[in-house]
């Protein structure tokens, strides 16, 4: 139980910090003061909850009785709440997030991290299936937005270097320039998503003409 405790209380302490923050930004606009820093404050506290909210997932998982879970009953799709990770008939991996890239210019985004890696554990579970692995693949980074829904349009400044991190060692036997290429392309779209694909290199020609004479594989 002491385990569970000091669990706790570091969540408390992360999520108190991030209601400080959250005080201080109130009090700061109701004087017209916090104009300026507003952007910065709100990546600051975002850090905040996501951090205790990984924290929080972890501690479920590390206290959650196997029981729980028989292999009789189904596990609940996570589509509603994250996305959603599948392979096609092609051997592709999709892994599907209902939000668009996080800004990186303050952190690494670790929820993104760990929010793919726990969509690849429900993809075996659920499926009851092994993920595929490439040697040398290409990673394609979709985004479905509009003007309106997306604020980050520098794509140095999107924390997409938290995905191939979340692949390496897991589907892809290695990150470096000659085991993995990348893109990252936007499609136009009223609801806000990002696609992800990872497939083999010499796929990829098959890939672009596939995506773009809209096969209906593609959202």
């Amino acid at each position: 139980m002491s385990s569970i405790r000091d669990d706790m209380k570091t969540i408390q302490s992360t999520i108190s910090e991030a209601q400080l923050m959250c005080g201080r930004m109130l009090a700061a606009l109701d004087t017209g003061s916090g104009g300026t820093m507003l952007a910065s404050d709100l990546d600051k506290m975002s850090s905040y909850f996501e951090r205790s909210a990984v924290l929080l997932r972890n501690l479920c998982e590390k206290h959650r009785p196997e029981s729980e879970f028989p292999d009789s009953k189904p596990v609940l799709p996570a589509i509603s709440l994250t996305g959603e990770a599948e392979v096609n008939e092609y051997g592709w991996l999709h892994i599907t997030l209902n939000t668009l890239l996080p800004h990186c210019r303050f952190q690494t985004p670790v929820w993104l991290r760990d929010t793919i890696t726990r969509l690849l554990d429900e993809y075996e579970r659920r499926d009851r299936r092994k993920l595929p692995r490439f040697e040398r693949a290409a990673l394609v980074i979709d985004e479905h937005c509009n003007i309106e829904s997306r604020t980050i349009y520098d794509q140095d400044n999107k924390g997409w270097k938290a995905i191939p991190n979340a692949l390496k060692g897991r589907v892809l036997r290695d990150d470096d320039q000659f085991s993995l290429s990348v893109s990252l392309i936007t499609t136009k779209s009223d609801t806000p998503a990002c696609h992800i694909y990872l497939f083999p290199q010499e796929d990829t020609g098959d890939f672009f003409f596939m995506k773009y004479e809209n096969y209906p594989m593609f959202p």
